[in-house]
């Protein structure tokens, strides 16, 4: 798979785990870098569970992409320490 696959695989990801995570993202660029993280993530812990990782841009690699990058977004949180509840405007 190309390199420009996995970006692209990897901001449709970034931009749905952000969606289902926190209902309103980190912003686009943030969502674009936790996204493509989030693909070789998903593909690598698939792959070391038995099953095929991201192979191409298909459903399967969307799906695996999209539950590495709300596992990178769950971990960024606890790691940055901030809240998924977006703060109240006065």
């Amino acid at each position: 798979m190309t390199v420009l696959t996995w970006i692209v695989l990897g901001l449709v990801a970034g931009f749905i785990a952000s969606k289902i995570y926190t209902h309103h993202g980190q912003g686009p660029l943030m969502d674009m870098v936790l996204g493509i993280v989030g693909a070789f993530a998903g593909g690598w812990l698939f792959n070391t569970f038995g099953e095929p990782g991201v192979t191409g841009f298909n459903i399967w690699s969307v799906f695996v992409a999209i539950i590495g990058a709300v596992i990178v977004l769950a971990l960024y949180y606890a790691l940055t320490g901030r809240s998924t509840k977006r703060p109240v405007s006065t």
